[in-house]
C-alpha cells in the first residue's frame, strides 16, 4: 500500500487536521464534508495509516510503501 504510516493515533489525527486546515475543511458545522482524508487502524499491525492520494502530498510529503495484514 502507498500512504502515510503513524505509530500513534494522535499523529494520525494531527496529519488529518493539517490536511483539513490546508483545504479549509469543514467550511461550516453543517457541511457534509468534515475531513479531507481519513485514517484507519490496522489492529494486526498495530499502526494507523492514511491511504495515499496526490492531494495529500503538498501537506504530508512523499508517501511510503508498506504492507498491512487483512483479516477475512
Amino acid at each position: 500500500m502507498l500512504g502515510y504510516k503513524y505509530n500513534t493515533e494522535i499523529e494520525a489525527i494531527n496529519a488529518q487536521k493539517s490536511c483539513n486546515t490546508f483545504y479549509g475543511i469543514p467550511k461550516s458545522k453543517n457541511d457534509v464534508t468534515q475531513n479531507w482524508c481519513s485514517y484507519e487502524f490496522s489492529e494486526t499491525d498495530n499502526f494507523w495509516y492514511i491511504v495515499y492520494d496526490e492531494s495529500l502530498e503538498p501537506i504530508l510529503g512523499k508517501p511510503i510503501e508498506f504492507d498491512i495484514a487483512i483479516n477475512e
